[in-house]
């Protein structure tokens, strides 16, 4: 009996890792491209066009981040109330539309009010593939699952950065756009048209899968209704016990310091590569500065994956979280020392790595001790105070660099972050365990009832 049921629990995740990951990663990997477009625009043509300052960039690449977190926690329960398949698909047509607008915007003023609509029309999509993934895969498999995942993410640089500085050399090709604004045309039509495939295509639980057979419905069904149940003793009051539980803010403190070295890199890398012709003396083309864009992201998708699956192996622990954010936050500032453009894409490659080892890792955490609506609001509230990070990351960095003349302060300030969510998640780990081996139902019970 143990060997049948081993052999199910093998198929059903592997029919999940093949059927629904690959889709959802898919989502994920135009989602981040849509909101960091605008960091490939920024240096070919898009600030000097409509009259942009580095404060100016900053505010409109972070302005994102405030609709976002106005609708994140409404958009997250309304997902948990009407089902994921629905409402990811209605946020991802709903943002490919605003990303189609930016092809036309005129000035720094509407600009600004597209970057905040698409935050607006993206609320609780990165939350709801996660909650939805985690109503799909028992604990003891998310680490892995989650690092497929979250793959998309560095993914998106490594494909997208080439990709955008083909469509910007398309200068004039279509309508007689500016290449900016065609590389902006050019990411939102696939928003549009995988928000429309969603719909139809995935499902909101493992019962509705036609794909699965009946044991392994059965099996994935039983597990995590029992993993349900087990959670659901020590979170009583649902969504607003979440929202009032201090390990969760706790969790989305950690969760600013990463989210604010990610989007710094994001945001400003591109133009980092541009400032290598005044820095240098060297000269490159718009798709070579794409490539170059792209080189820290690929070694961090392998160490991404590597790295996650060592945390799989072991059981997700504090040093898979905390060490990555140490790397990360003292290499950042480093990078901007090095005295060539190879040495300082290799720091930045280190920095990179970093960011992409400890995220994954980081979110296999709240779902843990969240389940139901409370899970919905806790992911949500991390990923909102998480993303306050994104608006600060943006406009702090440019502000600063229009302040000191140079990135040199603002990547320290970034490096600091860093460093102070590996001290908060350290001292989490030690207060409450909740970094114990994700196999061991009773280490999550008792991490999740340690507070």
């Amino acid at each position: 009996m143990d060997t049948t049921q081993s052999a199910v629990e093998r198929s059903a995740i592997k029919k999940v890792a093949i059927r629904l990951v690959p889709f959802v990663a898919l989502m994920f990997f135009i989602n981040y491209l849509d909101r960091t477009a605008i960091s490939f625009a920024a240096p070919n043509g898009m600030n000097q066009d409509l009259g942009l300052t580095a404060a100016q960039f900053g505010f409109a690449s972070g302005v994102f981040f405030i609709g976002y977190i106005l609708l994140e926690v409404p958009s997250n329960v309304a997902l948990h109330r009407f089902g994921a398949r629905r409402w990811l698909a209605r946020i991802m047509v709903s943002w490919g539309i605003v990303s189609l607008l930016f092809t036309w915007v005129q000035n720094s003023e509407g600009l600004y009010i597209l970057r905040f609509l698409l935050g607006v029309a993206e609320a609780g999509f990165f939350p709801g593939a996660i909650l939805f993934l985690s109503l799909w895969v028992p604990a003891k498999h998310r680490s892995r699952v989650l690092a497929l995942f979250y793959l998309a993410q560095p993914l998106t640089t490594v494909i997208g950065a080439p990709l955008a500085g083909l469509l910007i050399e398309q200068h004039g090709v279509f309508f007689g756009l500016e290449g900016w604004r065609f590389m902006y045309f050019g990411v939102a039509i696939p928003a549009i048209v995988i928000g429309i495939v969603a719909w139809f295509y995935l499902a909101d639980r493992p019962a509705d899968a036609k794909w699965l057979t009946a044991d392994e419905k059965t099996w994935l069904t039983a597990a995590l209704e029992k993993e349900s149940a087990a959670k659901a003793s020590n979170t009583h009051g649902g969504a607003l016990k979440a929202l009032a539980n201090g390990r969760v803010w706790m969790l989305a403190l950690i969760y600013f310091g990463f989210i604010y070295g990610l989007y710094a890199l994001g945001f400003f890398l591109p133009t980092i590569i541009e400032g290598f012709e005044s820095q240098f003396g060297t000269s490159f083309n718009v798709f070579q500065k794409g490539l170059i864009t792209a080189i820290p992201y690929l070694p961090a998708a392998f160490v991404l994956y590597f790295w996650s699956r060592d945390a799989t192996r072991r059981g997700v622990r504090t040093w898979h979280i905390v060490v990555p954010a140490i790397v990360g936050g003292l290499s950042i500032p480093v990078a901007l020392f090095m005295n060539s453009p190879a040495a300082t894409v290799a720091v930045i490659t280190v920095t990179a790595c970093a960011i992409f080892a400890a995220l994954p890792n980081f979110w296999t955490i709240p779902t843990r001790f969240l389940t139901g609506a409370a899970a919905a609001a806790g992911i949500a509230l991390i990923n909102t105070v998480g993303n306050v990070a994104g608006f600060a990351a943006g406009y702090v960095t440019g502000a600063l660099k229009d302040l000191t003349g140079a990135y040199i302060v603002p990547m320290f300030v970034v490096g600091g972050f860093m460093l102070l969510s590996a001290l908060l998640m350290t001292v989490l780990s030690r207060r409450g365990r909740v970094a114990e081996d994700a196999t061991s139902s009773a280490d999550v019970q008792s991490s999740a009832g340690s507070r």
